[in-house]
């Protein structure tokens, strides 16, 4: 099938987690990703426990199908490769503090006048603009900054992190459309374009529901576990051996779980009548069904609940992700043979379109393994790519 992205060059000045997922959704659809890494020590995420034969697998896991060029930006002739490669690319994408690119000569300004037609994304924190311009973004601060932290945990315990990098990873979804939409652009205008990609605009977006709510009403959300401020119930339960998630998103679908459950007295209780009576009730519900649950094991419960037709399900650890039938059928475990982890295994590509899928061509490189091979094609002799490693301008 067709690579819908073969034949699109990005350069990657990322690094990390946002924007190397970013650029490897391109490069699982098709792109040639040309990875630009600091020669001694490359992407930090080399050096992230935990290892697997001695390969970070936080490097492993965001940066399959791309090419590494190990290149020391202080020198003057490692930023002649990269514009020389910037001038014949179709995309950048960069995740330096503000201005550092400016500075070296590699900003959008620098790369619009070798390539007008461009289309570069810039990665941060709190965006290019305004007064937090300067300051450093990681996921777990925007994840305190932007309120996620605040609403997540238990009603009366402390804040806490969202177990995956949920922001990180929601941006770089965000630089991917982003990126696709100024493709899109240009091939109807032959304009290319710099685009912004913040972790904090993210989550503001993000939010949704609790920020209209907020401005609608005066009222501060709160946290409230696994719970939903506007359905009930719609969490997890305890069973007599765990917990599972319960969610009743309708009225119709409560009267099937009161059912199921066998107790159908609840449908008469006034303080359950619909939707808006559970959430003033919240507390008698919850604790209701609660005593209910405990009865009986997860799986009794789920069993019961699903063959009514209401979502229900247990709550997995990885190790049940990563072997479940459902997330095998979807091929979203894959196999990227490494030349240091011959058994790799990753989470595949999200995205399913049926003419144009993503593919894994190219295991996540080394530190510098493309370097020859990238600076061949670029006309270098290898007489001249000696010099260059001699010098440092790349890795050894």
């Amino acid at each position: 099938m067709t690579a819908v992205l073969d034949g699109i060059k990005v350069l990657d000045f990322t690094r990390t987690l946002a924007g190397p997922f970013c650029t490897m959704m391109m490069g699982d659809m098709g792109a040639d990703v040309i990875k630009i890494e600091e020669p001694t020590k490359g992407d930090e995420t080399r050096s992230w426990t935990p290892f697997w034969n001695e390969e970070s697998t936080q490097f492993l896991s965001f940066n399959r199908n791309k090419r590494s060029l190990s290149l020391n930006l202080k020198d003057s002739d490692a930023i002649k490769i990269a514009l020389t490669l910037a001038a014949d690319a179709d995309v950048i994408v960069e995740s330096f503090r503000a201005g550092a690119l400016d500075r070296m000569g590699l900003g959008y300004q620098d790369i619009k006048d070798v390539n007008p037609d461009i289309v570069y994304c810039s990665v941060s924190g709190y965006g290019r603009t305004g007064p937090m311009t300067d300051k450093p973004g990681y996921d777990l601060i925007i994840q305190a900054y932007s309120g996620l932290m605040y609403l997540t945990g238990e009603p009366d315990g402390s804040p806490l992190r969202v177990g995956f990098s949920l922001v990180d990873l929601f941006t770089g979804m965000m630089a991917y459309g982003s990126v696709m939409t100024a493709l899109y652009h240009r091939d109807k205008t032959g304009e290319g374009q710099w685009i912004e990609a913040a972790l904090l605009d993210g989550q503001v977006a993000a939010m949704s529901y609790h920020g209209t709510g907020f401005l609608g009403t005066g009222v501060e959300p709160q946290r409230m576990g696994s719970g939903h401020p506007s359905l009930v119930p719609y969490q997890s339960f305890p069973g007599e051996d765990g917990y599972f998630i319960l969610g009743c998103a309708n009225q119709g679908l409560w009267e099937k779980m009161c059912v199921a459950i066998g107790h159908p007295e609840l449908l008469e209780d006034t303080r359950f009548a619909d939707n808006t009576a559970r959430v003033a009730h919240r507390d008698d519900c919850v604790s209701l069904l609660s005593n209910i649950f405990k009865s009986e094991k997860v799986s009794f419960w789920v069993n019961k609940i699903e063959q009514a037709g209401v979502p229900c399900g247990p709550i997995n650890k990885i190790s049940d992700v990563v072997s479940d039938e459902q997330v095998l059928a979807r091929n979203m475990v894959v196999d990227i043979p490494h030349p240091n982890v011959p058994d790799l295994r990753v989470p595949n590509s999200p995205l399913k379109l049926t003419e144009t899928p993503p593919n894994v061509r190219l295991a996540p490189p080394l530190l510098g393994q493309h370097n020859e091979d990238i600076l061949v094609e670029m006309g270098y002799g290898m007489g001249e790519i000696a010099s260059l490693r001699e010098k440092g301008v790349i890795g050894g």
